[in-house]
């Protein structure tokens, strides 16, 4: 089986993988303090009450934004699973796209995964890729898998921490659909939060979607992944496809690639 470990900004996702499909997945808060041991208590009971042995795993892959992170979990790999971790973006886990863009290596580990999944599930075609995390990401891939850039935009999560911090009257609400519909005029001050962070960040995607679409001049098939994707797919309609877990794909596909590589060199 395959432990993909995917480091976010907010959160650190495992995933078993077996046969490209996940089999679990434990997602804990990011802290890079966080050390080798206190991951291991954490996971191996983890993995246990649901029944995978540790020795079912034979393959690590870990992809991060946050690299103070990473030292630890290559530790959690060695020290507890006996392997050594493939990194995502490096040696044989290298991205094997074109990045045509400016500066290329400040593409975020994150994304570069989503090219991977998103042009081997999409093949072909223009792509515009939304990552709901942290930030929100807008990423355009060519027919050819080349990465031709994008936009990153406050997470809606961010976005709502700001406003609420910087007015001392404003309640802290929850990310939710309004309750009264479709409507954008709102009664009373909890309703218009509501409204101005929902509708509002509708509207932004709707928007920004638009002239990207209107840039790249051809058809563009709108990919959505992240938690919230599935519910904002409820209201509107500029998602041709919904992927929660298109990240983790991209890692496993990765990880198919680093095997293969290891192997043809290994016959050379």
């Amino acid at each position: 089986m395959l432990l993909a470990v995917d480091v976010g900004n907010t959160n650190v996702v495992f995933a078993l993988f077996e046969d490209r499909t996940i089999r679990a997945r434990w997602r804990v808060a990011t802290d890079p303090r966080r050390t080798a041991d206190e991951y291991a208590v954490w996971l191996l009971q983890l993995m246990q009450i649901q029944g995978f042995a540790r020795d079912a795993v034979r393959q690590i892959v870990i992809s991060t934004v946050v690299p103070r992170a990473l030292h630890n979990l290559q530790v959690l790999a060695d020290k507890y699973f006996g392997l050594e971790a493939l990194v995502a973006g490096q040696g044989l886990a290298e991205w094997g796209f074109v990045a045509d863009v400016d500066e290329p290596r400040s593409l975020g580990a994150d994304r570069a995964l989503n090219v991977i999944a998103g042009h081997a599930a999409h093949p072909g075609q223009h792509l515009i890729i939304i990552d709901f995390g942290t930030a929100t990401t807008f990423d355009w891939v060519d027919p050819q898998g080349t990465y031709k850039g994008g936009i990153i935009a406050p997470g809606i999560n961010l976005s709502l921490d700001a406003l609420v911090s910087a007015a001392a009257k404003l309640p802290r609400i929850a990310i939710s659909v309004p309750r009264q519909g479709e409507s954008v005029i709102g009664r009373n001050t909890e309703d218009q939060m509501h409204i101005g962070v929902f509708w509002g960040y509708v509207a932004m995607m709707e928007g920004l979607i638009a002239r990207m679409r209107a840039e790249i001049g051809q058809p563009a098939k709108v990919i959505a992944t992240g938690g919230l994707a599935v519910l904002f797919d409820r209201h509107t309609r500029i998602f041709d496809h919904v992927d929660p877990d298109l990240t983790l794909d991209g890692m496993a596909l990765l990880a198919e690639r680093a095997i293969a590589a290891a192997q043809n060199r290994t016959q050379e």
